[in-house]
């Protein structure tokens, strides 16, 4: 039970912040929904506290105040976009009160540290949105209040504000109807989730005991950033406009950043102006940057200029919109495990589903990744029997034409993939498919979690299962042996390949064990082993 934390551990939880939002910076870029974006959340965030890193790794001392000194003036220096912006000015409130503790921070310092970068977030937007990671911050700082009397540790305090910061953040989708129009959360406040957790995990080692569900996939893509074209509007305001003002003239005050902050209001919007006698960061969308810049100059020297042509930005939108499909033919697969998504993309599967056994996507996650597909057919492998007719029904959803080639396992999927030749008619594909899948034989190894009776075989809790796509063919007590012995009863005269992947738990050791087994008992076939990572089962089999 941590009770209090000293420099040390402050320096672990900053660190630990920035390695969670870097490691999922794109699952954050994907919520982002907004048609002409300053940049990509989860980038800006990332950005944003690398920057106060590296101020931070420069600081030798573990004093409170120098690591927080330090840490807030990298994340000023290094905001980007106005989530980044945001995210500096949160941190900037925590560390200005806790840069006040001595030698230890306790839960209430931490509470009111909390408190006061929710205030200083509000300041710093002119016109604060609710539904955003403002909204998150503020209901955070809120519940620290109350958790900072009960709670007897830190890993319980945090736990309690990350819970509720997460029931808040799933809310926002009823705030901001461009949320709900999309089906995601705030990006922003995901972010904030995922610093709070750092903290966490620095302490404890550990991931909060919340999860973290958002309608996105987790293994994205810049292809796959989410754009809501039918929100795309006219801009009023062409350049995003950002700078810095440093080496502040002596008779500059803190009336005049405010003033500052009063006139960019007035020739454009999305402005924030922070910062002290020593820095301002300012950002604005203006028709006129040559007066930001001005008005910003009679305040001190300007550094980081960067000037952005949203309309330009917009049409490029418009035209992606717009754009006809590039190809004829595209592919999508259904598969469970990193490996096997691996597998199909090196064959030029064009997206991979995650999903399975006992993870059915529906008609729409279907429908959804068709329309992300850029042609004007797309080939689907449900390569499951239980997803075959929800990819039918996606044909209903999507505007592109689905050939749903109705494989009922991975090897038949990735069997039916190679077959495909882009110089083929879409019927002479289809059908070359077809046979591919009659010249394949699949199995799987699972383990029971009943006691039953299934297809004349006694099955108990806990007994390795040999499969093929119809029935129980095999038991035993050992992976390896009931593998072989599937393999056996599957396998023909006419067979030349084995390929097994290996899932999720079996190591390559005991991968490399069975592969020898097979090479013995069948010399005349070439056997392969494939990483799949699939859960559940220990091998998939094919056999041609």
């Amino acid at each position: 039970m941590i009770k209090t934390i000293n420099g040390s551990a402050l320096r672990k939880m900053f660190l630990s912040a920035f390695s969670l939002v870097e490691e999922n910076k794109k699952a954050i870029d994907a919520l982002n929904v907004f048609p002409v974006p300053d940049g990509d959340t989860g980038t800006n965030m990332s950005l944003t506290l690398k920057s106060a890193t590296a101020e931070m790794n420069a600081c030798e001392s573990n004093a409170i105040e120098s690591i927080c000194i330090a840490f807030n003036r990298g994340a000023l220096k290094g905001a980007r976009g106005n989530s980044g912006v945001i995210t500096s000015q949160i941190i900037k409130g925590i560390c200005t009160n806790l840069m006040n503790c001595q030698t230890e921070i306790n839960i209430k310092d931490f509470a009111k540290a909390i408190q006061n970068g929710a205030e200083m977030a509000y300041k710093a937007v002119t016109v604060p949105k609710e539904g955003t990671i403002l909204t998150v911050i503020k209901a955070m700082a809120d519940k620290s209040k109350q958790a900072a009397k009960s709670a007897k540790c830190f890993e319980d305090f945090l736990n309690e504000i990350i819970t509720h910061g997460e029931t808040t953040l799933q809310m926002t989708p009823e705030m901001l109807p461009v949320l709900k129009k999309a089906g995601v959360v705030d990006a922003g406040g995901r972010g904030l989730m995922f610093i709070f957790s750092g903290f966490y995990k620095a302490l404890t080692g550990e991931m909060t005991g919340v999860e973290f569900v958002d309608n996105v996939e987790k293994d994205i893509t810049s292809e796959d950033l989410h754009v809501n074209y039918e929100s795309l509007a006219d801009i009023k305001y062409a350049y995003c406009t950002e700078f810095f003002v440093i080496n502040i003239f002596e008779k500059t005050t803190d009336a005049d950043i405010n003033a500052l902050r009063s006139r960019l209001m007035e020739i454009g919007d999305c402005v924030l102006c922070i910062g002290d006698l020593q820095l301002i960061k300012v950002h604005v969308h203006t028709n006129e940057p040559n007066r930001a810049l001005g008005y910003a100059l009679q305040l001190g020297e300007l550094n980081g200029v960067k000037i952005e042509n949203m309309l330009e930005q917009n049409r490029q939108l418009r035209k992606q919109k717009e754009k006809k499909p590039d190809k004829e033919f595209g592919m999508i697969a259904v598969a469970a495990g990193e490996g096997l998504a691996s597998v199909f993309k090196d064959i030029d599967v064009d997206y991979v589903i995650s999903g399975g056994q006992t993870m059915n996507p529906s008609a729409n996650d279907i429908a959804t990744a068709a329309d992300k597909v850029n042609a004007k057919n797309i080939f689907v492998f449900p390569n499951n029997k239980n997803i075959v007719m929800s990819a039918e029904q996606a044909n209903d959803i999507t505007d592109r034409n689905l050939i749903v080639i109705p494989t009922r396992s991975i090897p038949e999927g990735i069997s039916a993939v190679l077959a495909f030749d882009s110089t083929a008619s879409l019927d002479e594909n289809k059908q070359n498919m077809m046979d591919m899948i009659c010249n394949v034989k699949s199995g799987s190894v699972t383990y029971a979690v009943r006691t039953t009776n299934v297809d004349g075989i006694d099955v108990k809790v806990g007994d390795i299962m040999g499969l093929d796509e119809h029935s129980v063919l095999t038991t035993g007590s050992d992976v390896n042996d009931t593998t072989l012995s599937l393999v056996e009863k599957i396998i023909t005269d006419d067979s030349s390949n084995i390929t097994l992947f290996y899932g999720d738990g079996v190591t390559e050791e005991d991968s490399a064990k069975l592969q020898s087994m097979l090479e013995e008992r069948f010399p005349d076939v070439d056997v392969s082993m494939v990483y799949g990572g699939q859960p559940v089962y220990y091998y998939i089999v094919s056999v041609e």
